[in-house]
């Protein structure tokens, strides 16, 4: 099968057209190579990162649960805290402010510090599965504290303290 295969050079002057041939009337020149260059710009219009919609409140949650048979004595026991979703539903829509929230769990009181979406306990470990809430379900909320972001626990700014679950403002 080798003994059928030609060479041929990758550019020849015989395949370019008549414009772009060498002047010289030889056609039998050794191969030329040319360069070109283009420079363009995308329009504003097909930037599709500039075209997003920002993200209303209700659009999606920012702990995703995924639910698996084997696991489900523990999630009864433990349960998901829908307060805490929607508090970290309200922080990806507010900008440059975040919340300290305090909870009591069992009679002892924790506090979480919610950001961006995310929460994390300032009182115990967090869990690193995404998917649990970061407090039970049997969590009550005493108060949430809102701060100016992003969160600097030796320069803490408020916006607003104590403020209760049921006076808590969220945008509609």
């Amino acid at each position: 099968m080798a003994n059928h295969l030609q060479t041929s050079p990758i550019l020849h002057s015989d395949s370019l057209p008549t414009v772009l041939r060498p002047f010289s009337g030889d056609l039998n020149t050794t191969p030329t190579k040319i360069t070109f260059s283009f420079s363009f710009t995308i329009h504003d219009s097909l930037n599709f990162r500039a075209r997003r919609r920002p993200q209303r409140l209700n659009d999606c949650a920012a702990r995703r649960r995924v639910r698996y048979d084997d696991e489900e004595d523990e999630d009864e026991e433990y349960g998901h805290n829908e307060q805490i979703a929607l508090l970290e539903s309200y922080t990806q829509a507010a900008a440059g402010e975040a919340l300290i929230v305090h909870a009591a769990l069992d009679g002892d009181l924790v506090e979480v510090l919610v950001f961006k979406g995310f929460s994390s306990c300032l009182s115990f470990a967090t869990s690193s599965d995404p998917s649990r809430s970061v407090l039970p379900a049997r969590a009550t909320i005493q108060s949430i504290d809102r701060i100016k972001g992003p969160f600097d626990p030796s320069n803490i700014e408020y916006i607003q303290r104590g403020i209760t679950w049921e006076s808590f403002n969220f945008p509609t």
